[in-house]
């Protein structure tokens, strides 16, 4: 089997290790040139919970050729236009394209490499790239080689195709199939949306939202708009680590204090997170936002349901990300204060 790993940047680079450990003919694809030559020159090293080293093959994407039996996709959602439509030639009939994205890619995914070729997948372990050639490994090794990955048909059968990833996978950490898995991204789309949102939207951790009155009241209707809008578009919410996600919908206003005390349970002890997309500001680029409120606020279309709160998130990092700046907690939580006072009206 030719593998390819299209995004080799921090979780990539970990995958790849250990595919090429394991054996399989696999190819490291990313852009960045530095990262590229020293994955080839010293390989591609694993530091954090674990340490690891292995010899591996890295290429940039011009340098791309035959054709991939299992295209593992880590690249950001906002660039599969360009990158997919690149990999076309490289495909055959049988080739199978796993999404391994934030959010819920699979649909735009479909729509250029077609739907028959592509599986879902979710990846449940974190990683922080360090240096080029080195990704460091931050969730427990343990936990990581138990439950790296979780995979599924998108109409949640299980094929001989699913069990041959499951197999390769495998070879990096625990892989579990589900048949589900649109509901498990869209569970996982939730609390992106309501705290990663945030983070970016108002310049704060995860624990800053949590600890303002106006942040989780904001979080706890942004996760309504995105089980109601989940629902209206057919997906059944998953229970994670034993919770029912979709509990968290409200029927009235006079829930909300109750949520807000299971998220700040639930949430706390990722108080010291930031989002990815706030690192992204920081340092003037693109985010997905488009990929995770924005989705909500697109699957909403049609559904006679309101949005609000995404759309508010969307339009407050759309207008950083033009401005070429970080937001403004102060400043910018009046937005969702305003929302709040008109929904108590």
């Amino acid at each position: 089997m030719r593998i390819a790993i299209v995004g080799a940047g921090s979780l990539g680079t970990i995958v790849g290790a250990y595919l090429a450990d394991g054996g399989m003919d696999v190819e490291l694809i990313d852009a960045y040139q530095e990262h590229v030559d020293a994955l080839n020159q010293t390989g591609a090293k694993v530091t954090g919970t674990t340490e690891f080293q292995a010899k591996v093959k890295a290429i940039t994407p011009e340098q791309k050729s035959g054709q991939y039996d299992l295209v593992l996709l880590l690249t950001k959602q906002l660039y599969n236009e360009s990158v997919l439509k690149e990999l076309l030639p490289y495909l055959h009939e049988d080739s199978v394209v796993c999404s391994l994205q934030n959010g819920i890619p699979e649909d735009n995914v479909a729509s250029i490499v077609g739907a028959e070729r592509v599986i879902a997948g979710s990846v449940e372990f974190g990683a922080t790239f360090m240096e080029p050639g080195v990704s460091s490994l931050t969730t427990a090794y343990p936990q990581f080689k138990q439950y790296a990955f979780q995979i599924g048909e998108l109409n949640g059968e299980t094929t001989e195709r699913i069990q041959r990833v499951k197999e390769v996978l495998d070879l990096v950490g625990g892989t579990h199939i589900s048949n589900n898995l649109v509901g498990t991204k869209w569970s996982k789309l939730l609390i992106n949306n309501a705290f990663s949102g945030l983070s970016a939207a108002l310049n704060g951790t995860y624990g800053d939202i949590l600890d303002h009155e106006a942040g989780i009241r904001s979080a706890v209707h942004i996760i309504d708009e995105t089980i109601k809008v989940g629902h209206a578009n057919g997906v059944s919410f998953v229970t994670m680590n034993g919770f029912d996600m979709a509990s968290l919908e409200l029927q009235s206003e006079k829930e909300v204090p109750a949520r807000i005390e299971t998220l700040r349970h639930v949430m706390e002890p990722s108080r010291l997170l930031k989002a990815s997309m706030l690192q992204d500001l920081e340092k003037q680029r693109k985010t997905e936002i488009h990929y995770i409120n924005g989705v909500v606020s697109s699957k909403a279309k049609g559904t006679g349901i309101a949005t609000p709160y995404n759309d508010t998130v969307v339009q407050l990092v759309e207008a950083a990300e033009e401005a070429q700046n970080v937001p403004e907690f102060a400043a910018n939580i009046h937005a969702f204060e305003q929302l709040l006072n008109m929904s108590q009206v």
